[in-house]
C-alpha cells in the first residue's frame, strides 16, 4: 500500500469528515480515486471514438435533401 497526502481546503476536510465520520475514509478516497480513473479512462475512449467517427464521415457519401424526399415517397401509393 502506498501513502499519498494531499492538500485539501479545511472546508473540504470537514465536510468529508462529517459526512463518513463512520466509515473507513482511506477506502472512501481509494474509491473516489479509482472512479476518477475510470471516469478519464471513458473520456479518452469517447474522445477516440468520436474522432474516428469525424475522420471517417468524411468518406461518406453525400445525400441531398431531394434525393431522400424521393427515397421516401418513392413507391407510395
Amino acid at each position: 500500500m502506498a501513502i499519498v497526502n494531499f492538500s485539501v481546503p479545511d472546508d473540504v476536510k470537514k465536510a468529508f469528515n462529517r459526512a463518513f465520520r463512520d466509515r473507513n475514509k482511506s477506502a472512501i478516497i481509494a474509491d473516489l480515486m479509482r472512479q476518477a480513473v475510470a471516469d478519464v479512462e471513458k473520456r479518452q475512449v469517447r474522445a477516440e471514438l468520436f474522432r474516428t467517427l469525424t475522420e471517417r464521415r468524411k468518406g461518406r457519401p453525400t445525400v441531398t435533401a431531394e434525393r431522400i424526399h424521393a427515397a421516401r415517397v418513392d413507391g407510395r401509393p
